[in-house]
């Protein structure tokens, strides 16, 4: 690959979704004179994502912008944080970060590519990117927006000819998979997914309202996308407006602090945005508010007071720490991070590694800390921690105290401890994000945390014996059913490991780690099933792809079984259909093809499984008896069901049962697939 081409799912060469280049495909409808049909999210109910309301007159209509105005624009003038209205949907957190993005040129363009235009030569085809876990991704829409009554059904402009935002709506709908699929959600989900930082929650009374005011300020010059809200004490509050106007369970973008001075009073100021474009707050330093008569009309204009009702207003930080509970930062690098006092112009250290896997029932999933039987049976990332931080580092409330977090009873430490232990550490970021869990109208975020625990030597795995024998070290907190869980930690020189988890065991789901670590501290991952790959297997893949990959350096389902059946023996050999499932449990970004390091991985894991057939089949038959496949099943480090043993069924069915109904690509799945497929 040429130097001078940015890296596969950089935000310069970002991964195509489905397949769809943007490029070729807008110059086959110029050249064919046709505007642009995506039918890969057609203009039907099934993106919508909900039930077609019965009543006639309510029906949706998708139009083109040009079909809803006639001097419809893709952006009219420049970009704001007051061109995002919420419709007829849910969708506030992913809004409300849009907002934020628009105060950010750089980066509102790694999202909105420059040069889009409803001018001509005009196709009806849009293209937008979104960080999905690791990757930038392109996705491509046709621009049929769905309307009822002649106005957009869901997001839409103050200014009337405007669909920039409604078309980006459109293209995060169609990743994430309906317009349904956007209800409800925290704004760091929207906040990370447009920019790739880390997004993190401060409670508001965590910090005085002047030092507050002076974090969200230098947030706000790092780059910082900033939002808050007002915590629903229940569902019957969510959207309930507050006598001083403000709505309660809703994000706010925060687009602006400042100050100015009132008599001898300096007075410290928060600028905040509705997404639904009305609704203002009504209480002091508002928009009609009488405290603005005694401001300068040049402070004024300085802070750009707008009298309208945009959504928009200004309110006193002493007022917004009294009303709002929380704010959600998104940092685009760690030391965005660093705090207020902070040197803003500091050239970043820190290096990314990241990791891509999967809770697998019986296999990978062991639960909490509650379930020592199966904690361990969790992934495990080791971390090698070597160079200390230039400058000492103070333990501050960010860092968790680590405790019985699962029996809720943690030790907390005094201000005088953690002031105890102000030393040279090893700084380091860690994210843990569940992926794949917005359904149509439906998110169902499982309980998530990750534990941290030092190691006395580079062992590659470790049993039950070890986490109950050693002590925790550091974790991200208490379980939380958000996607995301983070925290920066402060630890000494060492080994570690690193076990993400959902709260109860064999619950399955996919997750992305990703850990910054300061200066040149290392990373490795070990996992209950790994084995390190064969140098000849290495060898094998590296010369395949260098002959077989297509120029997005990955195989297709043919090309992997081609492969695979290289290695293995020849009465094992994979269909193209087994094959087609593995790679369908593989982070392909909607490809369906595989990267090297994928298919290096996949191939030992079959390696590996083939060897434990081979050890448990004693009768050489080619099928297993159940008690062969329950033995076997605990030698690949899958906890078997007593069932396994007493099914009275041929084992070829059995097999075929475990394979399927587990669905996805796993250990078992590979173990199964070399007792019926001979």
């Amino acid at each position: 690959m040429s130097d001078n081409i940015p890296a596969p799912g950089s935000p310069g060469n970002p991964m195509k979704f489905k397949d769809q280049d943007y490029t070729s495909l807008r110059a086959e409808s110029l050249k064919t004179k046709k505007l642009f049909l995506d039918l890969t999210f057609s203009a039907e109910q099934s993106s919508i994502g909900m039930p077609a309301d019965p009543d006639p007159k309510l029906a949706i209509k998708w139009l083109r912008p040009k079909e809803i105005s006639k001097n419809a624009v893709f952006v009219e003038g420049t970009t704001g944080t007051t061109d995002i209205c919420q419709g007829q949907l849910g969708n506030c957190w992913l809004l409300a970060a849009l907002s934020c993005l628009t105060m950010h040129p750089t980066l509102f363009e790694k999202v909105v590519p420059a040069g889009q235009t409803l001018d001509s030569p005009y196709a009806g085809i849009f293209r937008f990117r979104f960080w999905q876990y690791g990757e930038w991704v392109e996705v491509v829409v046709d621009d049929r927006l769905p309307v009822r009554g002649g106005r957009l059904l869901f997001s839409y402009s103050r200014t009337n000819n405007e669909f920039w935002s409604a078309l980006v709506e459109k293209a995060y709908a169609k990743l994430i998979g309906s317009y349904a699929s956007l209800k409800g959600g925290n704004i760091s989900e929207g906040m990370e997914d447009f920019t790739g930082g880390i997004a993190y929650t401060r409670p508001v009374s965590s910090r005085t309202p002047p030092v507050l005011w002076r974090t969200l300020t230098a947030a706000l010059s790092r780059g910082s996308l900033l939002s808050c809200f007002i915590q629903a004490k229940n569902v019957k509050e969510i959207g309930t407006v507050t006598a001083e106007g403000l709505v309660k369970g809703h994000a706010y973008a925060i687009t602006a602090t400042d100050k100015v001075k009132r008599n001898d009073e300096e007075v410290l100021l928060v600028r905040l945005r509705n997404p639904w474009g009305f609704v203002e707050f009504c209480g002091p330093w508002s928009d009609m508010c009488k405290d603005w008569e005694g401001i300068d009309a040049a402070e004024k204009t300085r802070i750009h007071l707008n009298i309208e009702e945009d959504g928009e207003f200004w309110i006193g930080v002493e007022d917004f720490c009294k009303m709002y509970d929380t704010v959600e930062l998104c940092s685009v690098n760690p030391d965005s991070d660093a705090g207020e006092d902070s040197d803003a112009a500091s050239v970043s250290d820190w290096s990314l590694t990241s990791h891509k896997g999967s809770w697998v029932p019986m296999c990978s999933a062991g639960g909490s800390r509650k379930y020592p039987k199966s904690f361990w049976k969790n992934p495990q990332f080791h971390l090698v921690l070597s160079q200390q931080d230039v400058e000492d580092v103070e333990v501050y409330e960010d860092d968790v105290d680590v405790g019985d977090d699962d029996a809720g009873a943690a030790v907390v430490k005094t201000g005088e401890e953690k002031q105890k232990e102000k030393m040279r550490k090893c700084t380091m970021l860690v994210e843990l994000l569940q992926k794949n869990r917005r359904q149509i109208d439906k998110v169902n975020f499982l309980y998530i945390a990750f534990h941290i625990y030092k190691l006395q030597d580079s062992t590659n795995t470790f049993d039950g014996q070890f986490f109950s024998t050693n002590p925790l070290v550091s974790r991200s907190g208490p379980y939380k059913n958000s996607r995301a869980v983070w925290r920066k930690i402060h630890l000494d020189p060492g080994h570690y490991v690193i076990l993400p988890s959902t709260q109860r065991p064999n619950q399955q789901g996919e997750f992305f780690l990703r850990i910054y670590a300061k200066k040149g501290n290392t990373l490795g991952y070990a996992t209950v099933m790994s084995k390190p790959p064969l140098p000849e297997d290495q060898r094998r893949v590296q010369k395949w792809f260098d002959e077989e990959a297509g120029q997005d350096d990955r195989l297709n389902a043919v090309e992997f079984m081609k492969l695979v059946n290289s290695v293995l023996e020849k009465d094992y050999h994979l269909p193209l259909e087994i094959c087609r499932q593995l790679i369908f449990g593989e982070n392909t970004g909607g490809r369906g093809r595989l990267s090297r390091d994928q298919a290096e991985k996949i191939l030992s894991s079959l390696r590996n499984l083939q060897s434990i057939f081979f050890e448990f089949d004693e009768d050489s038959s080619g099928t297993m008896s159940p008690f062969e496949l329950s033995q076997a099943l605990k030698a690949a480090g899958i906890e078997s069901h007593t069932h396994t043993h007493t099914h009275t069924h041929t084992t070829h069915h059995y097999t075929n049962t475990l394979y399927t109904t587990t669905h996805t690509h796993t250990h078992t799945n590979y173990l199964a697939n070399f007792s019926f497929l001979r």
